[in-house]
C-alpha cells in the first residue's frame, strides 16, 4: 500500500506502547524482529499489524539473542530496524548490543522495564534496567538511552531515537516502563510532512576505494548495503577501517576511542532534560519516566509547604548530564534522586554532585509507584 500509511496522523488515544510503534511507523522502519514478553507485547503486535501497511517486515525470531542478531542483519541490509523487549530479554540481548555497538549499527532497542530481578515482576512497574543499559555489554562504549514519561513521549522518543541512530551510527535504546508502556492517553501525530524520515549517510566512494570504518569529517563512518557491489568485511573482532581483524592494543585504542568519542564531542547536541524551577531553589528533585510523573504532584506539595523547590526531568539519561548536574550541585543545597530502584541512576548523580551537593535517594523495588508524601518527606530534610 506503500508509503501512505507511515504517519497517522491526527489525535489518538494509545497506550505507550502503541504510541512506540507508531513512532517507529513514523520514523521510517521497515523491519521488525522480536520475540513477545510483557510488558513490551504490544509494541510487538502492533508492528505485526502495520508493516505489512507500508511493505515492511515482522518477523517474531525463537528468541531475544536472534532478534537482536535480525535487527542488526536487517539494518546491514539497508532497513530501518527495530526490536523491543523488557527486564530478562534485555539481558539477553546485552552481548549482541554490543556486536551492533562494535559494527556501528543504527538500530532501535525499546525496553519497557518491569520489576526484576530473574522473572520478577512481568505485570507490574519498574525501572530495574538502567543501569544495565549503560554497562550491560561488556567493554568499553558509549550509549545513547531516551527515557519517556508519556504516551506523546513514546511517539516522539521512538521516532526521535531512530533520527539518534543514523546520525552517530549506534544502537539507540529507548528505556521505558510498565506504567507508561501500559497508559493510555491522548497521542498527537503530526502530518507526514512534519516527520521526514532521517536519511541514511550513504558513501559516494566506489566499490574497492570504500573503507566501511573510515571516520568522516564529523567523527561518523559512511555506510553501505548489502547488494550494492561492494565487498566488505563486518566482524565483531576488534578491526581497523577495513573492518578487518587486528588484534593488538594500537587498534584495540583507536577503535574504542573512536566509538566513545563520537557520543562524548556530542554530548551537548544529544542530552535532552526538563528543569522545572531551577533558579532559587534550595533542593531539585531529579528523575525520568514514570518517577518523574509521580514527583510533579510531590513538587506541587512541596510548593505548598512553602518549600523552594525545583526539578530536574532526565528525558536522555545516557549519556549522563554530567556537565549540568555538575553546574547544578554549586548552586543547591540537595540533590534529591527519584527512581524505581535502589539508586542505578542515583549513583551517577552523586558522583557528579561531588561534595557541592547533598544528596539523597528516594528509593524504590518496584510493584507500583511512589507515593508522593514519601518524596515530600525526603524533600523537607534536603531543604534544611
Amino acid at each position: 500500500m506503500g508509503e501512505d500509511k507511515r504517519v497517522l496522523t491526527g489525535e489518538h488515544f494509545l497506550n505507550g506502547d502503541h504510541a512506540s510503534a507508531e513512532g517507529a511507523m513514523a520514523a521510517g522502519c521497515k523491519f521488525f524482529g522480536g520475540y513477545p514478553i510483557t510488558p513490551s507485547s504490544e509494541i510487538a503486535e502492533r508492528m505485526s499489524e502495520r508493516l505489512p501497511e507500508v511493505g515492511g517486515i515482522y518477523i517474531q525470531m525463537e528468541d531475544e539473542l536472534a532478534s537482536m542478531n535480525a535487527i542488526l542483519g536487517a539494518a546491514w541490509g539497508g532497513w530501518k530496524t527495530m526490536t523491543c523487549t523488557s527486564g530478562p530479554g534485555f539481558s539477553l540481548m546485552m552481548e549482541n548490543l554490543g556486536l551492533g555497538i562494535v559494527l556501528e549499527t543504527p538500530t532501535v532497542l525499546v525496553n519497557i522495564q518491569r520489576g526484576g530481578p530473574s522473572t520478577g515482576l512481568p505485570t507490574l512497574v519498574g525501572q530495574a534496567d538502567m543501569m544495565q543499559a549503560r554497562w550491560g555489554s561488556h567493554g568499553d562504549y558509549e550509549i545513547i538511552a531516551l527515557a519517556p514519561s508519556s504516551p506523546q513521549e513514546m511517539f516522539d522518543h521512538t521516532y526521535k531515537a531512530f533520527g539518534l541512530a543514523e546520525q552517530y551510527r549506534v544502537p539507540v535504546l529507548v528505556m521505558s516502563d510498565e506504567c507508561v508502556g501500559h497508559m493510555t492517553e491522548k497521542v498527537v501525530i503530526p502530518p507526514a510532512d512534519e516527520l521526514p524520515v532521517y536519511p541514511r549517510r550513504y558513501t559516494k566512494q566506489k566499490p574497492g576505494e570504500y573503507l566501511p570504518f573510515q571516520v568522516g569529517k564529523d567523527g561518523i563512518p559512511d555506510m553501505v548495503k548489502a547488494g550494492d557491489g561492494y565487498n566488505i568485511h563486518v566482524t565483531g573482532l576488534t578491526h581497523d577501517e577495513r573492518g578487518y581483524p587486528v588484534i593488538n592494543a594500537e587498534a584495540q585504542d583507536v577503535m574504542v576511542r573512536h566509538l566513545m568519542d563520537k557520543i562524548n564531542n556530542n554530548r551537548d547536541k544529544i542530552i535532552e532534560v526538563q528543569e522545572i524551577d531551577i533558579e532559587g531553589a534550595d533542593a531539585v528533585i531529579v528523575s525520568y519516566g514514570i518517577s518523574s510523573r509521580t514527583c510533579y504532584r510531590a513538587l506541587d506539595m512541596a510548593r505548598e509547604a512553602g518549600l523552594k523547590v525545583g526539578m530536574y526531568r532526565l528525558v536522555t539519561v545516557w549519556p549522563f548530564p554530567e556537565r549540568q548536574i555538575r553546574e547544578l550541585a554549586k548552586k543547591v543545597k540537595s540533590l534529591v534522586m527519584v527512581e524505581l530502584n535502589f539508586g542505578q541512576v542515583y549513583y551517577e548523580v552523586e558522583r557528579c554532585a561531588c561534595g557541592n551537593a547533598r544528596t539523597y535517594l528516594v528509593p524504590h523495588a518496584g510493584g507500583d509507584i511512589h507515593d508522593p508524601a514519601d518524596i515530600l518527606a525526603v524533600l523537607k530534610e534536603a531543604v534544611k
